[in-house]
């Protein structure tokens, strides 16, 4: 367990960041806790399919999505890595790790921290996590990326317990963040079973009705497979007028409320049109530019490639328009939000790699004007879809929203046990 400490036990650290520290506590700077190397600076000619893998950020953050790169050859052997190795992150993401696969070579941006004789290596950790998270914006470095410096390192105050306390400290934040972290790794398994069941309910209702019992027909387009006899398959011209975004410089930007309201890829968020980061323009723009209520806004650019397709009802018409890299598609049909949930049901996850390139990621105007749909003639029938999935797919965002609050109350309960029991405010009893 780890209790409160009662004031009387504390003693005021002299350090903004830290607090009180307990009365028998000391601190030390980092560079007097352990060695620190930096990582090669591995270029991507350097990059090979086999030998050990080359450690990033982004292979410690689990960002890559990719395959790692492997260097083949000899480095000193300072810059390898061992299982049980800290590795600390001081480039972008600032934070520390312990290295759990086989060995690999230490790239750039990354230090391996080796403790010393006053510092118990499983405590050391939990120092260092808590320190680069407290390393502040006005400490960081940096143009491209934020970073800290070696000089900052070095003399960054940490507190400091009794060699006697470190490693009950950190056999409780093993075994305690151990238990949260599969808490909420389960909480993000249930987040994407329910995003998938979600994605497979669009898909049945926009594809093969909601009448089980009619009679049914080959759609002769592969991603949708078999459709109701009396529907059709339409090109998305066939249902709507689709236009490409204007692009603005910073020199036709103004203060908000006088202008135009620019909306672009972050205005689109899980579904839904969201007045956030917003942009305002002073140019003259063509009336099929300006967005009416109804109108389905499209990312057709982004960094990732998986948000590209993302797209919302826009709610009502009002003085904005929409950026270069976006697209609206103005539908001809008065039930907008039946196209919309037709748009969600797989089409672009199925068209788009047929479009990309290793040079470019967009869905261009006149492909996306091609993309075969599934469609129903019928109005009643489109209603009852619309008003079916409206209801489904509410109560799996609710499941989904209550998980991911779930996730956001131990994320923050963990932060804060970590710092409270590395500052000794909670005593590990």
């Amino acid at each position: 367990m780890a209790m409160m400490r009662p004031e009387t036990e504390m003693k005021d650290s002299g350090i903004e960041w830290i607090g009180d520290i307990p009365a028998n506590w000391g601190k030390s700077k980092l560079k007097y806790l352990g060695g620190y190397i930096n990582g090669y600076a591995c270029k991507p000619s350097d990059w090979s399919a086999r030998g050990r893998q080359i450690i990033r950020i982004q292979d410690l953050t689990g960002s890559n999505s990719g395959e790692p790169n492997y260097f083949d050859g000899t480095l000193d052997e300072k810059y390898r890595v061992v299982n049980g190795d800290i590795l600390v992150s001081w480039a972008a993401t600032l934070d520390a790790f312990v290295w759990t696969k086989e060995d690999g070579w230490l790239n750039q941006h990354i230090f391996k921290a080796v403790p010393n004789e006053k510092i118990v290596k499983g405590y050391f950790l939990w120092l260092l996590k808590v320190a680069m998270d407290n390393m502040n914006n006005d400490d960081k470095h940096g143009i491209v990326m934020q970073h800290v410096t070696i000089g900052l390192f070095n003399n960054y105050v940490v507190p400091l317990a009794p060699y006697t306390e470190q490693q009950s400290i950190a056999d409780y934040l093993d075994e305690t963040c151990s238990k949260i972290d599969e808490i909420i790794a389960e909480a993000k398994a249930s987040i994407d079973e329910y995003k998938e069941l979600k994605q497979s309910v669009i898909f049945e209702a926009v594809t093969k009705g909601l009448d089980k019992n009619v009679e049914m027909k080959d759609s002769g387009v592969k991603w949708i497979g078999e459709i109701p006899a009396t529907w059709d398959v339409l090109r998305i011209k066939d249902i709507g007028a689709a236009r490409n975004g204007l692009t603005y410089s910073p020199n036709d930007q103004v203060d908000s409320g006088k202008g135009t309201l620019v909306l672009r890829s972050s205005n689109v968020q899980n579904g839904q049109i969201v007045f956030d980061d917003n942009v305002y323009v002073n140019k003259d723009i063509p009336d099929n530019l300006m967005l009416d209520e109804g109108d389905i806004l499209i990312c057709s650019r982004n960094g990732s490639r998986r948000l590209i397709g993302k797209n919302a009802i826009v709610p009502e018409s009002g003085k904005y328009t929409f950026g270069a890299f976006m697209m609206v598609l103005k539908p001809f049909n008065d039930n907008k939000k039946y196209i919309h949930w037709i748009l969600n049901s797989g089409v672009f996850g199925y068209y788009l790699p047929m479009f990309f390139t290793s040079t470019i990621n967009q869905l261009t105007r006149e492909n996306f004007r091609n993309m075969q749909l599934p469609y129903c003639m019928d109005v009643n029938v489109q209603k009852d879809i619309v008003e079916y999935l409206d209801k489904k797919c509410e109560l799996f965002d609710s499941l989904i929203t209550e998980k991911e609050s779930l996730i956001n109350d131990l994320e923050a309960y963990k932060k804060s046990l970590i710092y409270e029991v590395v500052t000794g405010k909670r005593r590990v009893v």
